[in-house]
């Protein structure tokens, strides 16, 4: 029986792209801060000069997906995370730009065969958003270990 598995130790030769929605900033800066953080600690240079990882900033979630399917199809990148924040509101606009961004992402990595790290927190508060980008745990980092091993992973089947 065969197990295999990512690792999170040879991040060397993987190529990530970060795509990041400017719509409530106050908590996507602080998930990419996570995520960056988390990168450079696996040894992946996350210098402005990098030639691994590339950040790419969109209006909100809902252009998300578009932005990462062209970056998936420059096959340039092993994963790609999308990071992006939607709090509810007072209307229905939140379930629809969650339902676009979780379907459209999804797509995109079926479609490319690029992991897509879905880094989008969907929370009813402010309060909620803020605890799961850094007051208690900061899922920005999460997204990047997961992008770390599905990238791995990806390189060790092919």
């Amino acid at each position: 029986m065969a197990t295999l598995e990512g690792k999170f130790t040879n991040s060397a030769d993987l190529h990530l792209a970060i795509v990041i929605a400017r719509f409530n900033d106050l908590i996507t800066n602080k998930l990419l801060s996570g995520c960056l953080d988390c990168l450079s600690r696996h040894g992946i240079d996350t210098s402005e000069n990098s030639s691994q990882l590339d950040v790419v900033w969109v209006p909100g979630s809902f252009e998300l997906p578009m932005i990462s399917q062209a970056l998936a199809r420059k096959g340039k990148y092993d994963v790609v995370i999308t990071l992006g924040a939607v709090i509810r509101g007072d209307t229905p606009h939140f379930d629809v730009v969650v339902a676009e961004a979780s379907k459209g992402i999804a797509t995109v990595s079926r479609e490319t065969g690029v992991p897509m790290i879905f880094g989008v927190l969907t929370t009813d508060t402010m309060q909620q958003a803020l605890e799961r980008a850094g007051i208690k745990n900061n899922l920005g980092w999460s997204y990047a270990l997961q992008a770390l091993e599905m990238g791995s992973l990806l390189k060790t089947l092919n």
